[in-house]
């Protein structure tokens, strides 16, 4: 079975493609999750990888021969197996590596109505039973059946977002060669929309740029064709097509914080004073916001189960990531990086203002943008950051997830943390100008990277 402690991840199974994840695993991994759910069903879905349909397939004869019933929905976005998960109220298994390069392949699964399953919601416990062999079952094995799932996730998505009367809008859209390709023609239809579409073509080698938009480089096409285009607003999917990056009119590229400060006011003015969870390396400005249009912002760890453990549990209505992951409530509390789009695209189309203007209000602070660097002790040099700042005045420290220091008075903070699978800090900074955020940013790299 390989290294299974190296491929089970914090929320998901992800591997290269078939060292490390093969056919063998994938029917141990159906077995187990039958077992671990007591599923009489499950549905799955899987993205445009060469090495997808053969792990869906061997999925689903593990997942039989434990007697549960298989409704395979074929080429998906992971969106669009949480609405298949949700509307059928069936477990689920997404079969995608995301953003991750061709050789890899994965595995996301969840619960009965979308809810995230993760190493502290199952999937340690899966990958324990493959270690130790999944128990035979002596039943009559399940059946595996087909269902077209995407055109009721395109009309489903429709209802939650009223772009009825928006005005025409052009629309470029890079899907990566991604599922945004198979799933953005359906949801944009009977749209006014004049969309332009950008590496379209399902191809899991992805022969333009890697399907990750949280890179800048892979946006520079995105920006070129909304510039050359005239178009009002470019939009960017990753591979699996849950997380959306957004570009203006003018090309440039606008801040997750600050699309999940607009859709956080949308979502307030139909749900009046309800609570919008954020990370805790979102923009400062995303709370202020919050509270002023009535909402109670609820701050949480990086990392999604976190943010819909915290929604379930505030029944938020809303929560949003500094990556480009976006929850909602009325979408079973899973993120869906479409839903975002088309409130991006609702908002711009009821007014007649180009998109800069209308993110300006939601843009108060510069950020440095997420900064890596490689450590030998993670925890010696974060307690060199710690103790430089403690004893000045002024000064508040929390370590809700990391390190995160703060000097609300001169309007900065910055978060420092660990990477949980390489020997790495990550550092977010932020400030009400540029010369403060970059101040702050340099003295923290200087003693973080410090001989």
């Amino acid at each position: 079975m390989g290294d299974l402690a190296k491929i089970f991840k914090a929320y998901d199974i992800r591997g290269v493609v078939p060292d490390e994840l093969d056919p063998a695993v994938a029917e141990a991994a159906g077995a187990a999750f039958v077992r671990v759910t007591g599923a009489d069903a499950v549905v799955t879905a899987h993205d445009m990888r060469e090495s997808s349909v053969p792990l869906a397939e061997a999925f689903a004869r593990g997942a039989t021969s434990q007697g549960a019933d298989v409704i395979e929905a074929g080429l998906g976005s992971t969106d669009m197996l949480y609405y298949a998960s949700g509307s059928l109220d069936l477990p689920g298994a997404m079969f995608t590596a995301s953003h991750n390069p061709a050789r890899y392949n994965g595995l996301k699964l969840c619960r009965s109505g979308a809810r995230p399953v993760g190493r502290d919601t199952g999937l340690t416990e899966i990958r324990d039973m493959i270690a130790g062999g999944v128990p035979a079952y002596d039943g009559a094995p399940g059946t595996v059946s087909r269902r077209d799932i995407l055109k009721g996730y395109a009309d489903h998505l429709k209802t939650l977002v009223d772009l009825s009367s928006i005005r025409p809008l052009k629309v470029v859209v890079d899907a990566g060669n991604g599922m945004g390709g198979h799933t953005v023609p359906s949801v944009f239809e009977g749209l006014p929309i004049d969309l332009v579409p950008l590496y379209f073509e399902l191809d899991g080698t992805f022969p333009n740029h890697e399907a990750n938009p949280i890179e800048p480089e892979n946006l520079r096409d995105l920006q070129a064709k909304v510039r050359e285009t005239g178009a009002d607003i470019g939009l960017a999917f990753d591979g699996d097509a849950d997380r959306c990056f957004v570009v203006d009119e003018r090309g440039e590229i606008v801040a997750p914080s600050a699309i999940t400060a607009l859709v956080a006011t949308r979502e307030l003015a139909k749900h009046p004073g309800s609570s919008i969870v954020h990370n805790l390396i979102t923009s400062k400005a995303v709370p202020e916001i919050i509270a002023e249009h009535g909402g109670t912002p609820v701050r949480t760890r990086v990392g999604h189960s976190f943010i819909k453990q915290t929604m379930a549990e505030t029944g938020a209505v809303f929560g949003g990531e500094h990556s480009a992951h976006f929850y909602f409530r009325d979408f079973w509390f899973a993120d869906s990086g479409m839903l975002a789009a088309l409130h991006v695209l609702a908002a711009l189309g009821e007014q007649d203002g180009p998109l800069s203007e209308l993110l300006g209000e939601y843009t108060r602070y510069v950020a440095s943008g997420e900064i890596n660097s490689e450590v030998a002790d993670q925890d010696a040099a974060a307690g060199n950051v710690r103790a430089a700042f403690a004893g000045r005045p002024g000064i508040a420290i929390d370590e809700l997830d990391g390190l995160t220091v703060r000097d609300d008075a001169a309007g900065w903070w910055f978060n420092l943390r660990p990477s949980n699978t390489e020997p790495l800090l990550r550092l977010n900074a932020e400030a009400a100008d540029d010369a403060t955020m970059a101040a702050i940013r340099d003295e923290v790299l200087a003693l973080v990277r410090k001989k």
